[in-house]
């Protein structure tokens, strides 16, 4: 037979489609196609035909527009860079940590802070009570970074380090740490998220407003364009806005419409776009929809190029976006968690085939609890094989010229562009996040999202099919909350005794005075405060005293999630309990959703408080950052007959047991209080045993939640 036969042609072609339209489904051909969560149609069948068109398919790895990835040999040369994105309780255990993850391979150290130092509050302020040291390593001072770092060289070992609101002593405190370790600022490599704009949609760790904290931001690249030359300024971050529910193109979007609102932060400072742009850096989410996450990533490549080409960036150091990536944190799943090692595996492949230049891989227990050294050690080694084991290294761009992924990758920008436009009619990123809009769009990805997994329509193995008849437990990491914290405190007691408390005070003021003029550089006099033993706390305090501390709206979205809710005979049946209720009492059930403490991942929150409206609830929305204390008042002052805290930072063994004695201690024990969220399930008993009605971990249907929750309000008014 010649090789004629198997060329593509149009008879090829139809005679393909008559035998697809034989075994699809009600011999309907678009049966077989896949519609993602942005709205784009992936078919069965690419061929020729559909790249013929497409202006990129022949370009280069590290030429414009760096499509195939931003080096010209890629991993061929140099692999990947391995983190592990970490922080445990104190420094001490981190450092630990880190050393041990830095000898088994580990590349780069990445920090994870608690929420305390986050929201720019030193450990011993009363708001933070149940915070310090959950989620994070707990830092207060130059002395607690010290000891973070302790025999890592910082000279040769890469840091990267989220924070965004407290942004300022955090790095500060980095930087005289190197220089007492005897590493100049010129010499230290690595990256600070400092991506404040994204804080304001999705992950809420902010302090000030936006906007000083973009003169925040400025001063950070302008410092660190002219001091610290290897240090990567920004990390602009879409990792959060997938976690909290954005669709790939969302996420991609927001993410490059806000690192356009950074550039012309800077060049509004005076800077040259190519003296501080090629120190530009980016953070991908890569989750579970492996074509798109591979599409996304070098269709990011492309539009960074276009948009960097309008500030007329000349440089290709400019031009080119490199990224940090990390496997999805929310599709790891409470349920037979050790299908979460394949998750992870094929979330790592999709950004290695994507063309990431670091990476960090999340553990199997990170649904419940921080990770143990054991799950720790199966995270990096999958990386580890990737690179030695699979060979994948060995070729620039796999997926160059496939049909299928080079049609995708055009037309994930091209979604995304039209966002990016949409953006900046409404005079850019800045202005988008202030209106609400930007939240509210990933918020509604979200809802429906969840309305998917409830109804059986996206499938999750071992949570909504194929599941185990009886789980079985799994050790987790716990952290002793109070013992950090006391720890935390008596460092504070030292430093403050022994400090130059006068040269301290006036460095503070001077920081005070440049936030209040306008004037000098708020990075350089934080370092001089940071030398002084200045801690976290106060330089935050010194910038809030000018600049207030910014609270969010508590916006929801409506209908969203009942429109997507594909199982209507139990959706109906409930709406019709909460009517039946409502005419016996006189009023719709009302539940008050709270987040309490430091914790700003309001995801579960907000598709929580979405889809219990769509079922007919009364719903008030607390506002984050909530103490114990206020919360009850306000259940007391709104009249609710239950309060649901969505918890996902560990705190839930110090401030739930409070919120209930403070309902108590208020008079309104009868209002029920249930939790739900990142809870280990040996956990479970002592909420109980605390007065907890109901528990609903990861995975729990929403409308089974409502079900357990108008039923015990029932009772409670019995």
């Amino acid at each position: 037979m010649s090789s004629q036969s198997f060329e593509f042609n149009a008879s090829n072609l139809e005679a393909w489609q008559k035998a697809a339209i034989k075994s699809a489904p009600g011999g309907d051909v678009s049966a077989l196609n896949w519609k993602t969560p942005d709205g784009i149609i992936v078919k069965p069948l690419y061929t020729a035909e559909d790249t013929a068109n497409l202006p990129y398919v022949n370009t280069l790895p590290g030429f414009e527009p760096f499509l195939r990835g931003p080096q010209a040999t890629m991993y061929a040369v140099r692999p990947w860079t391995i983190r592990q994105y970490a922080g445990f309780s104190t420094a001490e255990e981190s450092n630990a940590f880190y050393r041990k993850a830095l000898a088994a391979g580990g590349q780069g150290v990445s920090v994870a802070f608690d929420l305390a130092t986050h929201r720019g509050y030193d450990s011993d302020h009363p708001r933070v009570e149940g915070d310090v040291g959950k989620a994070g390593v707990a830092i207060d001072s130059v002395e607690d970074m010290k000891i973070l770092f302790n025999e890592i060289p910082l000279d040769k070992v890469s840091v990267s380090m989220t924070m965004n609101g407290a942004v300022l002593p955090v790095l500060a405190g980095y930087v005289v740490a190197a220089e007492e370790q005897g590493v100049s600022q010129d010499k230290l490599s690595g990256t600070i998220q400092n991506d404040i704009l994204k804080e304001f949609m999705v992950r809420n760790t902010y302090i000030y407003p936006p906007e000083p904290s973009m003169k925040i931001i400025g001063d950070i690249i302008e410092y660190t364009a002219k001091n610290m030359p290897k240090f990567n300024s920004i990390s602009i971050s879409g990792y959060h806005m997938q976690e909290a529910g954005a669709n790939q193109a969302l996420e991609m979007a927001f993410t490059l419409a806000d690192g356009k609102e950074y550039v012309k932060t800077a060049i509004a400072k005076g800077m040259d776009v190519d003296g501080f742009a090629g120190r530009l850096s980016f953070f991908w989410a890569v989750g579970m929809n492996f074509y798109l996450e591979i599409a996304k990533m070098r269709a990011a490549r492309l539009l960074w190029c276009r948009i960097m080409k309008g500030f007329d960036a000349k440089s290709p150091k400019s031009l080119m976006l490199r990224t940090h990536s990390q496997t999805s944190g929310w599709s790891l799943t409470e349920q037979d968690p050790y299908n979460n090692v394949v998750r992870t595996t094929i979330e790592a492949m999709a950004a290695v085939f994507g063309g990431t230049q670091s990476l960090h891989t999340n553990s199997l227990d990170e649904a419940i609890a921080l990770p143990t050294e054991f799950s720790s050690r199966i995270a990096r080694n999958t990386q580890l094989i990737i690179q030695e084991e699979t060979h994948i290294t060995s070729v620039i761009d796999p997926w160059a010229g496939s049909f299928m992924m080079e049609s995708l990758t055009q037309e994930m920008a091209d979604k995304a562009w039209a966002i990016i436009e949409e953006v900046e009619a409404m005079g850019g990123m800045t202005k988008a996040v202030d209106s609400g809009w930007a939240k509210l769009k990933i918020e509604a990805a979200a809802a429906e999202k969840q309305a998917r997994i409830d109804s059986g329509k996206d499938v999750i193995v071992g949570v909504n099919k194929y599941k185990l008849a009886k789980e079985d437990a799994m050790d987790s990491l716990s952290i002793d909350n109070v013992k950090v914290r006391d720890g935390q405190i008596e460092r504070l007691k030292h430093i403050r005794a022994t400090r130059d408390g006068a040269k301290v005070q006036g460095a503070l003021t001077a920081l005070t005075d440049s936030a209040s003029s306008g004037q000098g550089n708020l990075l350089e006099l934080t370092i001089q405060a940071m030398r002084l033993r200045a801690t976290v706390g106060e330089v935050s305090d010194a910038l809030e005293s000018v600049y207030g501390r910014h609270r969010a709206d508590t916006q929801k979205v409506t209908g969203v999630y009942a429109a997507a809710y594909d199982s209507a005979e139990g959706w109906e049946q409930l709406q019709k309990e909460i009517a039946e209720f409502a005419d016996h009492h006189g009023r719709r059930p009302r539940v008050m959703i709270a987040k309490l403490g430091q914790d700003g991942h309001d995801r579960g929150a907000k598709v929580v408080a979405t889809a219990y409206a769509d079922l007919g609830f009364d719903v008030d929305m607390g506002p984050l950052f909530q103490t114990p204390e206020e919360c009850a008042r306000q259940a007391i002052e709104n009249d609710v007959h239950a309060v649901g805290v969505s918890t996902l930072a560990a705190g839930h063994k110090t401030l739930v047991p409070a919120i209930i004695a403070e309902l108590k201690k208020q008079g309104a024990d009868d209002i029920i209080v249930f939790v739900g969220g990142v809870i280990p399930r040996q956990d479970y008993e002592m909420l109980y045993d605390a007065g907890v009605k109901g528990i609903y971990g990861p995975g729990t249907p929403i409308p089974a939640s409502a079900k357990d929750v108008l039923e015990q309000i029932k009772k409670a008014v019995a």
